[in-house]
């Protein structure tokens, strides 16, 4: 069965607008909305991942495309103009895109779909019934990186017309070649230039005027026998590739890929949404150009639009992207990566595009690389991989208990950990405008020590497996779990302080964050605890979406999350919703009710109609935590979608 998704316009009203997103392995992206113009900063056909110190990069922001009928009407394809042509459906096949349009008495289906590997879009435009004259395509530009804001000084280019081929190219781009095959063919170099407004970017606060430029427009005759096929392709030799692939070529191949992909893949996740989120998961999986000594290495992409490879997000999401969807080979070579960028003591929180060296400043990234660690060496079994990552794991203890950057070190006195700095988010909840830092959350945080702890005890139980001395490690492992059942209970709120020995004491807000404390493997509190724990959470916390990062009793919530930048990162962990947390909540429920794996199919089952919102065949990073639950954030997240996978095949195999 093709994995499907189909979305009729005209019937179904939408809380947000909806939007689409194809991927090539790099990092590069083609999105926009399924009908209308572009309405973010990142809406394009090709956006090329292109080598340091260039980074991702908009090349083509939209297509003009219009259809010429034989009565000399003519008419727009999703321009949202009044004489568009309507969109009678959009759809998802095997997770790329298709528009049906009626113009007239015309049917027009146009498919998308980008090259694996290779900076290169194609566009198909078929008549499926009635007559048409004739197809023109305008390509609009605005090269740029691609968070750049859009009223940027735009690189206008020189144009080159090689028969039905624009060539366009610019002092600070690689050129990009826009190749037309249809019948009878041409291409004119008429340049105009023009404006566009960005809805999405005016209701942020950011500049939402841009200035666009055509280098010229195509032509071809369009009937029932002869389709038209557009080739956008960055000349960025070193990406290498077939140069002659057609948009036939690359359409069946690749859904031959994709089509491997789900027979790859755990026996849960091969069909329905669960197989669409499979198709969204590849999306994440890349090769980081953006590193110079990249090659054979992979990473995963955080989120679309605007992530790149963040070290905390890749080790939360490596199973759920990976080791489910039958990557292993790939998850290694994540984690080898990461590992070669090790110092003191932590992995990079972050990879900015289009610079080589990693950022720091994080206190769990590098504890969720133990965890990484021991998803692949449990799915594997592969004891060479443990050893060769040993040496990096046991360092990285020794810097933890001898204390590291950013204040981040073993208390000598109960061996939990503790991190913090003024003006510095280390924790996942890690939003920060300017000089303000929205939830500090600086001493102990309750899901650090639960990683630390789990950290330890995997280091006590690889060394058993390996037939080395695990003695020190069960000691220390002994110690934190005594010492963390000790300070973070609290008997009078019936749940675990968020934070204790901060500076202004224990935090007992209702977090998330001792969701940790019982889903990860080695669990640090005590069970008896677990489903008083568990009610506080599903009673506060768990929405239709994903659970909410503070309880609405707590004077510092925020219902909703829109706004400036000020607004929206101060709303971010103050209640917003996240939708990656499901599976710990998942994993913890099942361990605390064995027998309940109904009621966690039925959570997760809540969360798929958000799969015709917002990022279609994908799951956002965040929601309002209020209803209606508008998405937010990124259209598409890695973690998101890991998450979701992990829990459903954890229902599969339910063996608590």
């Amino acid at each position: 069965m093709i994995p499907t998704r189909i979305i009729h316009p005209s019937s179904e009203p939408a809380q947000a607008p909806r939007e689409w997103l194809i991927a090539n392995g790099l990092g590069g992206y083609a999105t926009g909305t399924i009908a209308g113009p572009p309405i973010r900063r990142y809406h394009g056909w090709l956006v090329a991942a292109l080598p340091p110190p260039l980074g991702r990069t908009m090349l083509v922001n939209r297509i003009e495309d219009i259809v010429h009928l034989g009565d000399g009407r003519q008419f727009s394809l999703g321009t949202g103009a009044d004489s568009d042509g309507t969109l009678l459906e959009f759809r998802l096949e095997w997770g790329l895109p298709v528009w049906l349009f009626q113009c007239g008495d015309c049917l027009i289906e146009r498919r998308l779909v980008m090259e694996y590997g290779r900076n290169v879009t194609h566009a198909r435009w078929r008549v499926l019934a009635g007559h048409c004259r004739s197809l023109s395509i305008r390509p609009w530009m605005q090269a740029r990186p691609h968070g750049m804001p859009v009223n940027a000084a735009p690189a206008w280019g020189e144009t080159a017309i090689y028969g039905a081929e624009l060539e366009a190219s610019s002092p600070d781009y690689p050129p990009v070649r826009m190749i037309l095959d249809g019948l009878d063919g041409e291409a004119v170099a008429d340049s105009l230039t023009t404006s566009l407004f960005y809805a999405n970017e005016a209701e942020g606060g950011d500049p939402s005027q841009g200035p666009l430029w055509s280098p010229g427009h195509l032509l071809c005759g369009l009937d029932r026998d002869h389709g038209a096929e557009l080739t956008l392709r960055c000349d960025d030799a070193a990406a290498g590739g077939c140069d002659d692939f057609s948009p036939d070529d690359a359409w069946i191949a690749e859904i031959a890929r994709r089509q491997s992909l789900l027979a790859r893949a755990h026996p849960s996740l091969r069909q329905g949404a669960a197989a669409e989120l499979v198709l969204a998961a590849d999306s994440f999986v890349v090769t980081p150009r953006h590193r110079l000594a990249a090659g054979a290495s992979r990473s995963i992409m955080a989120g679309y639009h605007w992530f790149a490879d963040w070290g905390r997000d890749t080790m939360i999401a490596l199973e759920g992207l990976t080791l489910l969807t039958g990557r292993a080979d790939e998850a290694k070579l994540i984690l080898q990566g990461f590992a070669q960028h090790v110092r003191d003591g932590l992995i990079p929180n972050m990879f900015p595009d289009g610079h080589e060296d990693g950022l720091y400043n994080t206190a769990d990234a590098t504890l969720w690389f133990f965890h990484a660690v021991g998803r692949v060496v449990a799915t594997t079994h592969d004891l060479d991989f443990l050893r060769a990552q040993l040496p990096v794991l046991t360092d990285i203890v020794g810097h933890h208990q001898a204390g590291t950057r950013f204040g981040i070190a073993m208390d000598p006195a109960d061996g939990l950990l503790r991190q913090g700095e003024d003006g510095l988010q280390l924790t996942w909840m890690d939003a920060k405008v300017e000089d303000w830092v929205v939830t500090p959350r600086r001493g102990k945080a309750v899901e650090i020590n639960a990683l630390w702890y789990n950290a330890i005890a995997l280091m006590a139980e690889w060394h058993t497996l390996l037939g080395l001395d695990a003695n020190p490690y069960r000691a220390l492992a002994a110690r934190i779990r005594a010492a963390f059942n000790r300070r973070f209970w609290a008997e009078s709120l019936g749940y675990l302080f968020d934070v204790v020995d901060g500076p202004g004491g224990d935090d007992g807000s209702l977090r998330p964050n001792q969701l940790f404390a019982i889903s990860l493997p080695h669990a640090v509190l005590d069970p008896a605890r677990w489903p008083m724990v568990m009610a506080a959470l599903r009673d506060h916390l768990l929405s239709p979406v994903g659970m909410r990062s503070l309880s609405p009793d707590h004077p510092a919530y925020k219902p909703h999350f829109f706004g400036d930048r000020w607004a929206r990162d101060g709303s971010y962990h103050q209640g917003t919703v996240w939708a990656w947390l499901i599976c710990p909540f998942a994993e913890a429920w099942l361990k605390t009710h064995p027998d309940d794996a109904d009621q966690v199919k039925a959570d997760l089952h809540a969360m798929l109609p958000h799969l015709d919102q917002f990022g279609i065949g994908s799951i956002g990073e965040v929601f309002d935590a209020e209803p209606p639950h508008l998405p937010r954030g990124c259209i598409s997240q890695a973690w998101s979608v890991a998450e979701w996978l992990r829990a459903w095949a954890l229902c599969y195999d339910h063996k608590y």
